[in-house]
């Protein structure tokens, strides 16, 4: 069917920042007392908003972790961004192909507004989508796997979630998406297949999507 809203997450699907922010992330665990390896970091952490760190640490060692960890967290991925980052390869073109069909499209992402910006402008991508089309896990009370924010950002953009389809790249993504009740399309460049088996479909390429949006 066609879709009346295509959804995308941004890390790891617009955006090639997982591996940036996850051996960031990694580091700064490790620097304050909790060992974590890049693999634990994309296993634990990759599509979660930064509040997911917290509990996660805090279930297993009981310890809190230290003040100032998201600012300090935030300004060194902020700062790789914007020495490393890039577009994932074909996701322009993703976004033209939806323009030609005449098919809306939004970002709804687990970082901050402010990272999702910052992403967006360094990879030239912001301008394909403008304030009104950028919703984060900040504007809803619980982040992914949740369906709170993809049911947030299908109604501030007037479409029924049965007629929305997500593209995730990451497990939380994907089970946020199917307790939204929409389709789901998974990306699976980083993540092993097995991993998100509950996606409607599965991709490795970006230059495959379209066809299965647009069929």
């Amino acid at each position: 069917m066609r879709y009346d809203l295509v959804i995308f997450d941004n890390d790891g699907v617009l955006v090639d920042s997982e591996p940036i922010s996850n051996r960031i992330l990694a580091e700064h665990l490790t620097e304050v007392g909790h060992p974590t390896t890049y693999e634990d970091s994309i296993r634990d952490y990759m599509g979660a908003a930064v509040h997911r760190v917290h509990d996660v640490v805090w279930e297993r060692s009981g310890r809190r972790l230290p003040e100032g960890f998201d600012e300090e967290l935030h300004a060194r991925v902020f700062a790789a961004f914007e020495r490393e980052l890039e577009p994932v390869a074909g996701a322009a073109g993703v976004l033209d192909r939806l323009v030609a069909e005449g098919v809306p499209y939004c970002l709804a992402s687990s970082g901050s507004h402010e990272r999702i910006r910052v992403a967006l402008r360094r990879t030239g991508l912001y301008e394909r989508f403008g304030e009104e089309r950028i919703f984060s896990s900040q504007d809803v009370g619980r982040g992914k796997p949740a369906p709170d924010l993809f049911l947030h950002a299908a109604a501030v953009m007037g479409v029924a979630p049965e007629r929305c389809a997500v593209v995730e790249d990451s497990p939380l993504g994907v089970r946020a998406a199917v307790a939204a009740g929409m389709d789901v399309y998974a990306f699976t460049a980083m993540t092993p297949a097995e991993k998100v088996a509950e996606a409607t479909a599965l991709f490795g390429a970006m230059e495959g999507l379209p066809d299965l949006l647009l069929r």
